[in-house]
């Protein structure tokens, strides 16, 4: 009697309809094959954008799946009205083009969030977006895009598709086809490959960072950023975008950045880098970092970061990437004596 009743145990665990191993199965196989279906929609989407022709093995190579698996995908797309082959190229439907905007508006707006109010490092927002991309309704879309802002561009400089179905184009060129001697702005991050944008991170390459090229070469690119000079290689360079003049406006000529100044040095706030948003941008905004507010270099880290710095009678500890994103106008004198009360950022 008792292996009866384990029997019976055992096939409701594997059978029971709403918690069952075999619906839970077939619910992780739903859950996949949407997934991929909405991986491959935004891959042809970015190549419909870029006036490429991806083709059965491009897309097999972006989404890492045998092509095998792939070809089953795109004929489940096609049955779905979603995707048409035209002589060996993919081309996206009209419905199949509304459905990947969908889905890059949300993967955008997601790595905005990440970056501007979860504070999460630039080469972490991507992947992550990738997963959470896939369960987001239109309406938390649509909150997400309000409570940000309505920003028009993501942490790695790409357009974020518009709600009215728009989406702004603009043609930028490589770090590796500039000349010499050209000052220029980054317009554009790419965030794939993750061991290329790991370095493009590691260099500190942002979105709006003004740039000079120094020297230019088959095998190489010095820039200087930020007072440094840089070597990239070919691979790094293709992968960063420029432009010749600034997206957001300049720091004045005769500012520099709170990390610039010197330990003891006082400054006037002039404002903050326009590129710098979010809750992060908030948080400075609330220690007292505002326009007209005065600004002390008061303690420095033998590590480096953080650094004190002494404003509206309070001191305060900044990393020198948030210091940077500080724009100031130093003045005459070396401010007063610190206090004992302390914030962070």
């Amino acid at each position: 009697m008792a292996w009866l009743v384990l029997l019976l145990l055992a096939l409701a665990f594997l059978l029971a309809p709403r918690w069952g191993l075999r619906h839970r199965w077939r619910q992780w196989r739903r859950l996949r094959t949407r997934r991929r279906l909405e991986d491959a929609l935004k891959h042809l989407f970015e190549a419909d954008r870029r006036k490429l022709s991806p083709t059965l093995d491009s897309l097999a190579g972006a989404l890492r799946l045998p092509r095998s698996e792939v070809a089953s995908l795109v004929e489940r797309m096609e049955s779905n009205g979603l995707l048409k082959s035209l002589k060996g190229a993919l081309e996206l439907t009209p419905a199949g083009k509304d459905l990947a905007f969908q889905i890059v508006r949300a993967h955008r707006l997601l790595e905005t969030y990440l970056a501007e109010e979860a504070g999460m490092p630039l080469r972490e927002v991507h992947r992550t977006a990738e997963r959470a991309e896939h369960d987001l309704s239109a309406e938390t879309i649509e909150a997400l895009d309000a409570r940000l802002g309505h920003p028009d561009r993501d942490p790695h400089g790409d357009p974020i598709p518009l709600a009215d179905g728009s989406i702004s184009d603009e043609k930028l060129t490589p770090l590796t086809d500039v000349t010499t001697g050209e000052s220029l702005y980054i317009a554009h991050v790419e965030d794939e490959p993750d061991s290329v944008f790991r370095r493009i991170s590691a260099l500190a390459l942002r979105p709006g960072d003004p740039i000079r090229v120094l020297d230019h070469g088959p095998d190489f690119v010095v820039i200087e950023h930020h007072g440094r000079q840089r070597r990239i290689s070919p691979v790094v360079a293709a992968n960063v975008h420029v432009r010749r003049s600034p997206v957001a406006p300049e720091k004045p000529a005769d500012a520099v950045t709170l990390a610039d100044l010197a330990t003891g040095a006082r400054a006037e706030v002039v404002g903050l880098d326009p590129s710098f948003r979010g809750l992060a941008r908030r948080r400075l905004l609330d220690l007292g970092l505002t326009p007209g507010a005065h600004v002390t270099a008061a303690l420095a880290n033998a590590f480096g970061d953080p650094r004190a710095y002494e404003v509206r009678g309070t001191l305060i500890a900044l990393r020198s990437d948030q210091a940077r994103m500080v724009w100031v106008r130093p003045v005459n004198g070396t401010g007063d004596s610190v206090p004992s009360q302390e914030a962070t950022a």
